[in-house]
C-alpha cells in the first residue's frame, strides 16, 4: 500500500518526489514502476514517468517499463515474496551509513550520516 505524489491528469504524467538525487536507484524506479502498474491497473492513462528533485526543481524522466523492465520486476517481487531473513547477504556499509533505517537494522551497527 502507498500513495503516489503526483499525478498530472492532463499531460498523464506520474512524478514520484524526491528532496535529493545525486542517483537514482533501481529501487527508487521500481518504486515508480509499481505506482505505473496500480494506477494503469486501475484504468488510470499514464503515458509518462519523471522523478522531480525538489532541491533543485529538476524533472528527471524515465522510461515507460517495457517488455524486458516487466519481466525484470516481477523476477524482483518474486525474489521479495522468497526472501528469508535468517539467510545471510552481503551488507553493503556505503550504503547502509546513507540508509536512515540504519540504526534500526539488525545486519549491521554503523551510524547513518545523518546524525
Amino acid at each position: 500500500m502507498g500513495k503516489i505524489d503526483i499525478y498530472k491528469r492532463e499531460e498523464k504524467l506520474l512524478i514520484e518526489r524526491k528532496y535529493n538525487l545525486k542517483q537514482i536507484y533501481q529501487g527508487q524506479i521500481y518504486q515508480l514502476w509499481a505506482q505505473y502498474f496500480c494506477l494503469t491497473e486501475m484504468g488510470v492513462d499514464v503515458n509518462q514517468l519523471a522523478f522531480y528533485e525538489i532541491s533543485t526543481n529538476r524533472k528527471i524522466h524515465i522510461d515507460i517499463p517495457n517488455d524486458n523492465d516487466c519481466r525484470e520486476f516481477i523476477h524482483f517481487i518474486e525474489r521479495i515474496r522468497n526472501f528469508n531473513p535468517e539467510a545471510k547477504f552481503l551488507v553493503n556499509s556505503n550504503k547502509c551509513i546513507h540508509c536512515i533505517y540504519c540504526n534500526l537494522c539488525d545486519k549491521t551497527n554503523c551510524d547513518n550520516v545523518y546524525e
